[in-house]
């Protein structure tokens, strides 16, 4: 089957800066990118991590080695300060190999998240 390189998005918010909501949460919406959208270890080329300026008690990278990707490149950054933007948000930006079409990809909004884009969520199995 002839894979292609896509990009999943996702994001979520956290309850409140503190390390292990930061960890949780980042597991939580990992776990579910990579499980809707059929992904292993060997499909990653990389993951992106941002969080929003009011969560700098966790690097998120970290729950993405905690959860076993020790082999995938993975990088956090801020995201811009914007007045009235969402706060307390993790987003993910996953670089992966996969035979889905871009229709198929299931980029994941959660919690108030949705917000961000609600004309792409879904329900998480």
């Amino acid at each position: 089957m002839r894979t292609l390189v896509r990009a999943v998005r996702g994001a979520i918010t956290a309850a409140k800066n503190n390390e292990q909501e930061i960890i949780d949460a980042t597991k939580y919406l990992l776990s579910e990118m990579i499980k809707q959208n059929n992904l292993t270890e060997d499909d990653l080329i990389s993951i992106i991590f941002t969080v929003t300026p009011d969560l700098d008690q966790a690097f998120p990278a970290r729950a993405a080695r905690e959860c076993g990707f020790t082999q995938t490149p993975l990088m956090c950054s801020v995201e811009i300060p914007v007045p009235g933007s969402l706060p307390l948000c993790i987003r993910i930006l996953i670089h992966c190999h996969t035979s889905l079409s871009k229709a198929e990809i299931r980029h994941l909004y959660l919690r108030d998240a949705v917000k961000l884009r609600p004309d792409l969520v879904k329900d998480v199995e």
